[in-house]
């Protein structure tokens, strides 16, 4: 399985982006999608997922301000991202979940077994 993250950028506090994740070598829509972000001396953390059947979850900090999205057609799963914050620079990474056919939120990374190469989001002014 191939994750290729991008719309990863710099911008001003409060502004919005958008990143994506293409997926390949794997039947897209049996599995779940995560994004995780490192941020410079810190652990790899959860931000958001997104089941197979579209339940969707967020870690309490981007509530209201994210949103995970998925598209079959494409292959691909989208973070939509508003209101940003410094606090929410860092390295943000898509996930390809371990199980297929999966309901169950899972937001640790052992549960995730393929990895994109991560896009780097800043925010400051």
């Amino acid at each position: 399985v191939q994750l290729q993250a991008s719309g990863g950028g710099q911008v001003w506090p409060g502004g919005s982006l958008r990143l994506s994740c293409v997926v390949s070598g794997r039947t897209f829509n049996r599995y779940a999608v995560a994004w995780f972000r490192q941020a410079p001396g810190k652990e790899r953390e959860f931000v958001a997922a997104i089941t197979w059947t579209r339940r969707t979850a967020y870690v309490d900090s981007v509530k209201g301000r994210f949103t995970i999205s998925r598209d079959s057609a494409e292959n691909a799963a989208y973070l939509q991202m508003i209101a940003l914050k410094p606090e929410d620079t860092a390295i943000y990474f898509c996930a390809f979940g371990r199980r297929s056919y999966d309901d169950f939120i899972r937001s640790t990374t052992g549960d995730y077994d393929s990895w994109g190469q991560g896009t780097l989001v800043t925010v400051s002014s």
